[in-house]
């Protein structure tokens, strides 16, 4: 399927001597592209200007978060041209080297993977939260979850399966009730989920941190609580309880709170 026409226009032309492939995976709202070139690839993510507001808005908050990133020295894609035309937003990274967490490891390598997932959580979760620009606290998130709600867009087929068959509303008033009263700030991913770290095959180190849009100061189990959901997950991406473990001792001594496991799992549901 063919993503292009008058949205991209622009980029095709600037980018013209690359070979363009629609990325058809991902859930970043915007068009992706990877464009392979003869010295490097790239990867182009493009919105329409006239959007909603949504994938254009989304796309300059990943932009943004990037570039703080790279300067705080977590790996992270170089933004290689970011811009915007009366059609289109958009935003080209470089391609970075590495294989998806999410990948179908070889059982005796899986725990190594988690336990890389776990050391670029701590890495984030350690650096100064008062230097970080970007909030995604509940007096922010939460009003975004309701206007998700408000605008149709929660994924109802796609819930997780203790809250198969929920309604919006039920999800909102659930959310509302269990939502804490104090949190445990730092620098957040925000979607800490295995398909978003890439790892370097042959030494298992992260490579690469991407689809940030959601960095900012956040409660520490925002993360945890993502990552922890995904790694139980004994098929699809193929971790299991053991990994958990390797997750949890590579991340180092915290008190896990299971309700704000559970709450930020249930806000999850609504992005």
């Amino acid at each position: 399927m063919r993503h292009d026409g008058p949205m991209d226009r622009t980029l095709r032309r600037r980018y013209s001597t690359y070979e363009w492939t629609p990325v058809t995976d991902g859930d970043s709202g915007a068009f992706v592209h990877l464009l392979v070139g003869p010295r490097s690839n790239l990867y182009a993510k493009i919105a329409p200007a006239a959007s909603d507001g949504g994938p254009a808005r989304d796309l300059a908050a990943e932009a943004d978060r990037l570039a703080w990133l790279a300067d705080q020295g977590i790996p992270v894609p170089r933004v290689v041209d970011r811009g915007a035309d009366a059609d289109a937003i958009w935003l080209v990274t470089e391609a970075v080297p590495g294989v998806g967490a999410a990948e179908e490891w070889p059982a005796h390598r899986r725990p190594a993977v988690a336990a890389a997932i776990a050391g670029v959580a701590r890495a984030l979760h350690e650096l100064p939260v008062d230097k970080c620009p970007f909030d995604r606290g509940l007096a922010t998130v939460v009003p975004l979850a309701e206007q998700a709600v408000a605008h149709g867009l929660v994924d109802l087929e796609n819930l997780e399966d203790e809250r198969e068959g929920w309604s919006e509303q039920r999800l909102l008033a659930e959310l509302r009730r269990t939502c804490p009263a104090d949190e445990d700030l730092v620098v957040c991913h925000g979607d800490l989920c295995p398909n978003n770290v890439l790892i370097d095959p042959d030494t298992l180190t992260v490579t690469g941190l991407i689809d940030v849009g959601r960095l900012g100061r956040s409660d520490r189990h925002t993360d945890l609580a993502i990552a922890l959901r995904e790694l139980r997950h004994v098929e699809d991406p193929w971790f299991g309880p053991d990994c958990v473990e390797s997750f949890l001792e590579r991340y180092g001594a915290t008190e896990l709170r299971t309700d704000r496991i559970a709450f930020y799992q249930l806000l999850d549901e609504f992005f």
